[in-house]
């Protein structure tokens, strides 16, 4: 298990962690929460060793590996989408080259009966058995798995990762570290760039990981769904629940609500003895019991209340000013980049008052469609109207990092403020958290959910009624997102929401649009309906269903079960490793057999009779992994 103890770190004035201990089990599922700025990135940081604390210390037990997905991360160029996954078996790579010199030297050698033969045959069993538990004989095959159940085409495994986005780009990395298979694995937001598929893929990923899994997240479903353990940081200090996101909520109620109680009930009793002290204290004859009791009362360990960060920013959306009843009408609609059909002729008609979230695999055309409809992006072909008296409010994917770096944010929100609204400004600026010298403050100096809190401060300057948000939880704290999610309820305008947080779209929509393959499809419920209605739980394994069942008349055949997945599996690479090994034994005793002198040695007879009986249980394991493998197909 690896142990941080009493990590302290100080910047500036602000303690960010006051001598915090941690203990991560081999097989934790651990979910670290708290608000921005909180310090669980730098958590991460110190448990990785990619910085090193103030104070305290971390251990590791030797042999440990580790891996760490951090926000930025930065891929080599001029290397193809499976060729960069492929880096991660660079182990095995190697492991291969030791043994194709190790069978080059079995076959050279002919001291049949010397130890060092021996012992070079054990060496190349155990190479070839550490081959098949590492996952050699199928390299390519688990590559292309991963990267699929992360949103990848198999058209994608042959272009340069070069032509892909940073969002792509982290996928990549995630493969290649879910392939390396670390014995703590150590994930900073891994859902922020994935759609719903693809998170719906990572969180059965995670359940059934071996390692143990640390992971920062604002998506309180994935959290629920991976996770077993939550650790809260608060004011520098660490609370340790062993319960997944919901039921830590719960939790934490509960024991703020008993240490209350319990502080209360102890101010009372001291305050009973206080009282006793003093009386006693009037009295010559009980004088001595008076101090008595001072120095008991004095030793008691007084119960604190962990004051809670209750800060938040306070969000309503103006009222939206009357629209036409068609907002927004688009007919035979197309986009097309050079070669690249997107969209291909696509209808929608929003009524006012339509409420929509946009979902689908990333690359489907979400964003594409969301800004050619508010007239941000041209169509290649087909008409859309924006009806009468449409304003609109929109806050883009990238809306955060839009932001002038140079400015303050008190020059953001006065340059981006009608005149009506000048005076304002610093009121809203306060009701977003930013108060004071806050205002003063460069842009370049907030975290990503600082800047999200501005940006979305300046989408209230003007009136709208019709608002277009694209993935607008990304940089929000859960507490954030839940207080956005409360004010887009009380908006009375029309709303199109583009996201893959499933927890944040319950509830908020009447219609989920999907986009797959060029098409729309509209399901008359939130995301938990358009689920639900899709029948799964996760729509890539609905679609290649769909496939199979398009391709073949025959019934599909039922999944198999976990356990019964990984006996099969089991079997199947346990026959393997036997296979390799009586095929080793029975190629260097084929060698011995090619000599002449063989047969005039008086144990001929038994060696040959060893022989065939190596034959015959060759024979018997590859019927148990022929049977092994047709089952588990």
């Amino acid at each position: 298990m690896i142990s941080a103890n009493n990590i302290y770190i100080k910047y500036g004035d602000r303690v960010l962690l006051n001598k915090i201990n941690l203990v991560i089990g081999v097989r934790d599922k651990l979910g670290l929460v708290g608000r921005n700025g909180s310090g669980k990135s730098t958590i991460l940081k110190i448990l990785a060793k990619e910085m090193t604390p103030d104070e305290g210390e971390l251990v590791i037990p030797g042999g440990k590996t580790i891996g760490y997905l951090h926000q930025d991360m930065q891929l080599p160029k001029g290397k193809t989408v499976l060729e960069e996954a492929m880096t991660a078996f660079d182990a095995i790579k190697k492991l291969e080259k030791k043994i194709a010199q190790l069978n080059e030297e079995v076959a050279k050698r002919t001291d049949y009966e010397s130890e060092e033969y021996t012992k070079l045959l054990d060496e190349l069993s155990e190479s070839n058995e550490r081959f098949y538990v590492m996952g050699g004989e199928s390299m390519e095959a688990k590559a292309e798995k991963v990267l699929k159940g992360l949103g990848f085409k198999s058209t994608d495994m042959g272009r340069l990762t070069d032509e892909f986005s940073g969002g792509w780009q982290m996928r990549v990395e995630l493969t290649k570290m879910l392939l390396q298979h670390p014995d703590y694995l150590l994930l900073d937001e891994p859902t922020n760039h994935l759609d719903i598929e693809s998170i719906i893929w990572l969180e059965k990923f995670l359940k059934t990981y071996t390692g143990a899994v640390v992971t920062i997240s604002h998506d309180k479903q994935f959290l629920d769904n991976v996770t077993t353990r939550t650790v809260e940081l608060e004011w520098g200090k660490l609370f340790d629940y062993k319960a997944s996101y919901s039921k830590f909520v719960e939790l934490r109620v509960e024991r703020r609500a008993m240490q209350e109680a319990a502080y209360k009930n102890q101010q009372k009793a001291i305050a009973e003895k206080e009282r006793t002290i003093t009386r006693f204290m009037a009295k010559a004859t009980k004088t001595k019991m008076a101090q008595s009791m001072k120095k008991q009362l004095d030793k008691v360990e007084r119960i604190e209340i962990d004051s809670a960060d209750n800060r938040a920013m306070v969000l309503t959306f103006p009222p939206a000013p009357r629209s036409g009843q068609v907002v927004v009408d688009a007919r035979s609609v197309s986009k097309s980049y050079g070669s690249l059909d997107v969209l291909k002729d696509v209808e929608l008609k929003l009524d006012r008052g339509d409420r929509v979230a946009f979902v689908g695999q990333n690359g489907q055309g979400k964003t594409t469609l969301a800004r050619m409809l508010i007239h941000k992006l041209p169509a290649t072909a087909g008409d859309i109207t924006l009806g009468h008296n449409v304003q609109i409010g929109y806050y883009a994917q990238n809306q955060a990092e839009e932001l002038d770096l140079k400015l303050t944010l008190l020059e953001t929100m006065e340059n981006a403020a009608p005149a009506e609204m000048q005076s304002k400004v610093r009121n809203i600026l306060g009701s977003f958290m930013f108060s004071g010298e806050d205002v003063e403050k460069k842009v370049s100096v907030l975290s990503g959910g600082e800047k999200a809190r501005l940006a979305l401060a300046c989408l209230l300057l003007r009136p709208f009624n019709l608002l277009v948000l694209d993935e607008p939880t990304n940089h929000l704290d859960i507490l954030s997102k839940d207080i956005l999610k409360n004010a887009l309820n009380d908006y009375d305008g029309t709303m199109i929401v583009v996201s893959h947080d499933r927890d944040f779209l319950e509830n908020l929509t009447t219609k989920t649009i999907e986009f797959r393959d060029q098409k729309l499809k509209t399901y008359l419920g939130d995301i938990n309906f358009f689920l639900q209605k899709r029948e799964m739980d996760n729509m890539r394994d609905v679609e290649m269903r769909t496939q199979k069942a398009n391709a073949s008349s025959e019934p599909e055949k039922p999944e198999l079960d976990y356990e019964t997945r990984k006996k099969l599996q089991r079997a199947v690479q346990n026959a393997e490793r036997k296979i390799e090994k009586l095929e080793s034994k029975i190629a260097a005793m084929d060698l011995k057999m090619a000599e002449a002198e063989f047969y005039q040695s008086p144990d001929a007879d038994k060696e040959i009779a060893k022989y065939q009986e190596l034959k015959n249980d060759l024979d018997k394991v590859m019927e148990e992994w022929e049977t092994a493998q047709e089952q588990m197909e």
